[in-house]
């Protein structure tokens, strides 16, 4: 489900994900839209409310041709100009998890629980397990992606993982929109993208890129191109 909201001068798109909801056509569309409404909003917000629930089992007529799409719509989501907020508490796990994952703020309640694979069976190995193991080290990540491990929310915060951890999720979530409300979108793209390349790329093939964003950032400054 996804509408939109105006707090302040920030417009908001709120995007819900269940841990119960399988991978499917439905779902795709949904995080489709929610990217196409931001993609239309100058400084957008992107919130994502990630429920609990019993997760559920891979479907067996899922397509990997859906699969695809799927992980499409989840990379158009993290590469968007906008900020993505995900808000989440009690088991994330399956789509609620790797929505998680593509996020720039993280924040929990003190009932979560992480989890990679549904109840029974293995953990999916999808792009999720491409972006924890980006995100923490294949260390970190190894036992759960590998063995399914439960991460509390505090285990989730130690690791970074989870950015902020709190009873009041709604007066966290307005809090950080707010905070994100000067940001310009196109640099904060821009800084996303470089942070998701530095661990695959070296100093030397990195430097011409981080040399363009500073110079776009000085242009900006000096009031010589457009924010």
């Amino acid at each position: 489900m996804t509408d939109i909201s105006e707090p302040g001068t920030r417009q908001v798109v709120h995007l819900s994900i269940s841990s119960a909801q399988p991978i499917g056509p439905k779902l795709v569309a949904q995080v489709e839209q929610a990217c196409a409404r931001a993609e239309d909003l100058p400084g957008v917000t992107v919130v994502l409310r990630l429920t609990g629930g019993r997760p559920a089992t891979t479907d067996t007529d899922l397509s990997i041709h859906t699969v695809n799409r799927w992980e499409r719509a989840l990379r158009r989501l993290e590469r968007l100009d906008g900020v993505a907020i995900a808000v989440a508490d009690g088991l994330c796990a399956g789509p609620a998890l790797e929505a998680l994952l593509a996020a720039d703020y993280r924040i929990a309640g003190p009932d979560l629980l992480l989890r990679f694979s549904p109840e029974a069976g293995d953990p999916w190995p999808g792009m999720a397990v491409h972006r924890v193991a980006n995100q923490l080290g294949v260390a970190r990540a190894r036992g759960l992606v590998l063995f399914g491990a439960e991460w509390t929310a505090t285990t989730a915060a130690t690791l970074g993982l989870i950015d902020e951890v709190t009873t009041e999720l709604d007066e966290a979530v307005a809090r950080r929109t707010a905070a994100t409300r000067d940001l310009v979108g196109s640099e904060l793209a821009i800084r996303r993208r470089l942070l998701m390349e530095a661990s695959a790329v070296s100093f030397e093939d990195a430097l011409g890129t981080h040399l363009a964003a500073c110079d776009r950032t000085l242009r900006r400054m000096k009031g010589t191109q457009p924010a």
